[in-house]
């Protein structure tokens, strides 16, 4: 129940902060016209699935983990050339998503707007699926713990007993709330950048919390653990995974990917380009 109880209150908190932003946008007070509320909502980058994701790829591959992040770090060098001329054509031309966006560049052309939509959903429907399952994994883990076990992958669970369909439900309220009750497709969503800002902020903290507890509360500092892993048979070699040409043709094409992810993934393009308020906030 404390879990339970923390899960909800922390949820509510979201829908409060996002209601405040939305209330504020009313009165013409917005809260998102900040730059620093900008650069946190880019952060939507690092979804609940990057978490296990680039944890598990340095579990497997130690640092070849690194280009999942290089990439959108390269590719914000240049932003203020790429990403300020795509939301300058953007404001000019009143786009609202991705699809709408590339098919202005030909013609506005309605057949491949839609095409392009039709990719996204197909798309972004199994990696919503992951995002689910990342949550309800690490509901489940929290609530047997100290008896810590994995999900069983092959179980089969009751719809009613399955976490991940409540935080569907959850989620799906909240994109109805903050997201789509305005019929005005230009309207900006201040109430969810509000909300991803913040839980950019929440994300930021707990990862630099959990580094700090590793490398000061596990070890005595950089220097021990390093001596640590190198002392290791197993992990030693995951330090420098760069032993072949494969090697490092997979991590120039992860670094490509994932510069174009921070780009052209919608929910990027949303809050990066649809949401912005003020092109300066790219400084």
């Amino acid at each position: 129940w404390i879990i339970v109880g923390t899960s909800f209150a922390y949820i509510g908190l979201l829908f409060a902060i996002a209601y405040y932003a939305d209330k504020r946008a009313d009165q013409g007070r917005s809260v998102i016209a900040n730059p620093y509320i900008y650069s946190l909502s880019l952060a939507v980058y690092a979804t609940a699935w990057t978490f296990y994701g680039s944890v598990g790829r340095a579990a497997d591959d130690g640092i070849g983990f690194l280009p999942i992040y290089l990439g959108p770090t390269l590719m914000a060098v240049l932003w203020w050339i790429c990403l300020r001329k795509i939301i300058r054509i953007s404001k000019v031309n009143r786009i609202t998503s991705l699809a709408d966006f590339i098919a202005s560049r030909y013609g506005k052309s309605a057949l491949l707007g839609g095409l392009v939509t039709v990719i996204a959903v197909l798309g972004v429907l199994p990696y919503i699926s992951l995002q689910l399952k990342a949550v309800s994994n690490s509901f489940t883990i929290l609530v047997q713990y100290p008896e810590v076990h994995m999900p069983d992958k092959t179980a089969s669970v009751t719809i009613l007993h399955d976490t991940a369909f409540y935080v569907a439900l959850i989620l799906a309220a909240f994109t109805i709330a903050f997201g789509t009750r305005h019929l005005a497709a230009s309207e900006r969503h201040e109430g969810m950048v509000a909300a991803i800002a913040f839980e950019s902020l929440v994300k930021l903290i707990a990862f630099l919390a959990v580094g700090a507890f590793v490398t000061f509360g596990m070890f005595h500092g950089f220097g021990d653990l390093f001596t640590h892993a190198l002392n290791n048979a197993r992990i030693a070699p995951l330090i420098a995974p760069l032993s072949s040409f494969g090697s490092y043709i997979s991590w120039a094409w992860l670094t490509v990917l994932s510069m174009m992810a921070i780009m052209f993934l919608p929910r990027q393009f949303q809050v990066a380009v649809i949401e912005n308020k003020d092109e300066s906030h790219l400084k």
